[in-house]
């Protein structure tokens, strides 16, 4: 991509506000998850990164989680299938025992002009994987998770402020939110925490794969900042969420827009 996203490689500094934790990372390869991935790292937690099967960016975010002095554990596969989803959460419980945190971020997404040009296949490979994943992750991991452990979705500005040309994926993002805000009632006398994080428009790879050329050359500059976001820009807020400083923050949404209000 050119620009080439900035995740934090080069900029993001730890503090150890997650040490000794465990994180699950789902599209931890590129984008938002990769640079959740590095700072979750760079603070102190070990993690397994999801991915569909780009291996070189996945190989390539695991170099900075060990660079970091933190384990990185690659699981490759689709999490449109709920057996795949059990196997990221059995892979992670063999490998560490258990799981503090768990950040369901992979996402699809496809720019369609009418609901006529919408493929029935691809409404519910959207639904698949960018929600259902959720559930069925959320529901193995469940199990595994003490008290003051913490799940996070990855919603958007499109949940409440939908794309009409993304219908399906501002569907899913809208779930993800109101998912959330059920699993911190059902989750709290558990003592686990559930938020989302709704970010505005993101310069990550799924932008340039699922938009044509005029819309990737204006992207984001309909925000009050005037500008995308950069992923190592959401990190400190899924290190918050992640982290015991947020010990009381549950069933929140929190807008990560460049200005673009969410209310």
């Amino acid at each position: 991509m050119e620009p080439r996203p900035d995740c934090g490689e080069e900029t993001y500094e730890g503090h150890g506000r997650l040490k000794g934790k465990t994180a699950v990372i789902t599209g931890g390869d590129s984008g938002i998850g990769r640079a959740v991935a590095i700072a979750y790292a760079r603070e102190g937690a070990d993690v397994v990164i999801s991915y569909l099967d780009e291996h070189e960016d996945a190989t390539d975010t695991a170099r900075y989680v060990e660079e970091a002095g933190q384990r990185a554990v690659l699981v490759p596969g689709d999490i449109s299938s709920p057996e795949h989803c059990r196997e990221i959460i059995a892979r992670a419980v063999h490998e560490f025992g258990r799981i503090d945190v768990l950040v369901n971020n992979a996402a699809y997404q496809m720019t369609r002009e009418s609901i006529e040009d919408i493929p029935d296949e691809e409404w519910d490979h959207t639904l698949a994987t960018n929600l259902s994943a959720m559930f069925h992750l959320c529901k193995a991991v469940v199990p595994h998770m003490e008290a003051g452990a913490s799940i996070i979705g990855s919603s958007s500005i499109n949940s409440d402020n939908p794309n009409p040309t993304l219908a399906p994926y501002a569907a899913t993002k809208a779930a993800i939110a109101n998912l959330s805000a059920s699993l911190a009632q059902l989750l709290g006398d558990r003592g686990i925490r559930v938020n989302s994080v709704a970010p505005g428009p993101v310069w990550t790879p799924l932008i340039p794969s699922s938009m044509d050329e005029e819309k990737v050359e204006s992207f984001g500059s309909n925000t009050p900042l005037g500008r995308p976001g950069q992923p190592v820009e959401l990190a400190p807020v899924y290190v918050l969420l992640a982290s015991d400083e947020a010990s009381f923050v549950s069933g929140a949404r929190v807008a990560v827009t460049g200005g673009r209000p969410i209310l």
